[in-house]
């Protein structure tokens, strides 16, 4: 590290479990974002302003009015720019030294296959069932952890499942695949603007977390936040034996 990233990161550094060793960690480290909206923005700007060296950033949408009421890393001046143009923009101007990838598509099978297995960490900030599914099958294949939030009206919840791990469960253990859910659309039933940025802050330091090998992750463990009460409430998980997405890892 240079003078100015010792200065930049100095809070970091004055934490034992963090430290010079800690951060040129981190500033060797690849993580991917899933989804650049309300949970992504906080996720993307607070891996970014914390060092983490190498960000992708995948979303095909783009950025609109509706989406400023909780989408921080957004602008009014950007309504119309692809969010994960507009969200790496405000990652480079709080930092420079992150490498910052942006894809403007959809999260596919494909795609996630030839982007998780480049990379340290997964967060999972999309806003769709299918999508996190194939999130989580990618990064059960190649034994990533997955950082997984969700955020509605008043309620979040926030979770990791690490394959590494072998006794973790995985995403699917939980929610499987095959199970009948029906999605609740923000535009329909709407979300507190602040939630979303308690659970994607969340998200990027249980990632940073699993990048440093720091703490306890919540691997296992799912929190859920009820934002009327501001209570928290938690649910151990325990892997399906039965799970058709990860029982060849038991």
């Amino acid at each position: 590290m240079n003078d100015e990233q010792l200065l930049r990161y100095s809070r970091h550094i004055l934490l034992d479990e963090i430290g010079i060793e800690g951060q040129q960690r981190l500033l060797q480290s690849r993580a991917l974002i899933i989804g650049a909206g309300g949970l992504g923005s906080p996720a993307a700007l607070y891996l970014a302003s914390a060092g983490v060296g190498h960000i992708t950033l995948v979303d095909d949408d783009a950025v609109e009015l509706t989406n400023l009421q909780r989408q921080i890393a957004h602008t009014q001046a950007r309504i119309g720019s692809p969010k994960v143009e507009s969200a790496a923009q405000a990652m480079a101007a709080i930092n420079p030294d992150p490498t910052l990838r942006t894809v403007q598509a959809r999260a596919d099978a494909a795609l996630l296959d030839e982007l998780v297995r480049e990379v340290d960490v997964v967060l999972d900030c999309c806003d769709n069932f299918a999508t996190r599914q194939a999130v989580n099958r990618a990064c059960v294949k190649h034994a990533k952890p997955l950082i997984s939030g969700a955020a509605t009206g008043w309620h979040g919840q926030i979770s990791v499942y690490d394959s590494r791990q072998a006794l973790a469960p995985c995403y699917a253990c939980l929610f499987p695949p095959d199970s009948r859910f029906e999605e609740a659309h923000c535009a329909l039933m709407g979300v507190l603007a602040p939630l979303v940025g308690i659970i994607g802050s969340m998200q990027a330091a249980e990632a940073l977390k699993a990048l440093l090998g720091a703490g306890e992750t919540l691997a296992g463990r799912l929190l859920m936040l009820d934002g009327k009460r501001m209570e928290w409430s938690e649910i151990l998980v325990q892997k399906d034996p039965g799970c058709s997405v990860c029982k060849q890892t038991i």
